[in-house]
């Protein structure tokens, strides 16, 4: 498979993981372990899992720098925009690929085949925190909380569809803060994305996410 597919999928069709505040690169993943059944939670999960629905509920916007690291140990970087709800922007510094989220879909455009292409943003992973409101809850699972290094790591799946693969969030504690997504796909591959550098509460111009736009589309010679 291509690599700009290999760091490409698990986006679109996967889960997220692992994080740290400093810049720096994981090691190249080994095979994801296998999903294990959902544990029982604590009070201090719950309290934690609040906390978590809590920050992405008070999210309006972020602008942060990535490094994505694929299964086979790929890896590549580039801006993050998000603004909730519903509108992400992913693009790569030296990969022909940009991610725009908007108007309930996931856009896809490879510069170099001058191709683009769009799914549901509900069939993705990254779809369950662009909603309006987040709630790890009904149609979604949470798996397992973990606690190590100063780190949360939440572990959540679509309810009624666990074999499409899980999303593991990383936040801090102190302060609470995502700090990093895994996802593992219905392979078991993942794909890891780290956030650094970020800025909270920024005003974008609309045009980053309005695929739609003739302005936006001339801008990257679609027809």
């Amino acid at each position: 498979m291509h690599r700009r597919s290999l760091l490409l999928l698990p986006l679109l069709a996967a889960t997220p993981a692992l994080a740290q505040s400093q810049r720096a690169a994981p090691p190249p993943a080994a095979a994801a372990p296998p999903a294990r059944g959902p544990q029982a939670l604590t009070d201090r999960d719950r309290a934690d899992i609040a906390a978590a629905e809590a920050w992405f509920n008070r999210l309006t916007s972020v602008k942060a720098r990535f490094l994505q690291i694929a299964q086979n140990g790929a890896a590549a970087e580039g801006t993050a925009w998000i603004v909730r709800p519903g509108k992400m922007r992913f693009e790569y510094d030296q990969e022909p690929m940009l991610l725009v989220a908007s108007h309930g879909q996931f856009f896809h455009f490879d510069k170099a085949l001058r191709q683009p292409s769009t799914v549901p943003i509900s069939s993705t992973p990254l779809g369950l925190l662009l909603r309006d409101r987040v709630a790890f809850s009904g149609d979604v699972t949470v798996t397992r909380v973990e606690r190590s290094g100063g780190m949360v790591r939440i572990t959540i799946q679509r309810t009624n569809a666990p074999q499409e693969g899980r999303l593991t969030l990383v936040f801090s504690e102190t302060p609470f803060e995502l700090k990093q997504w895994a996802v593992v796909d219905a392979q078991g591959m993942e794909t890891r994305v780290s956030l650094y550098g970020q800025e909270y509460g920024g005003r974008y111009p609309g045009l980053l996410f309005e695929f739609n736009d003739p302005r936006f589309r001339e801008q990257l010679g679609i027809q």
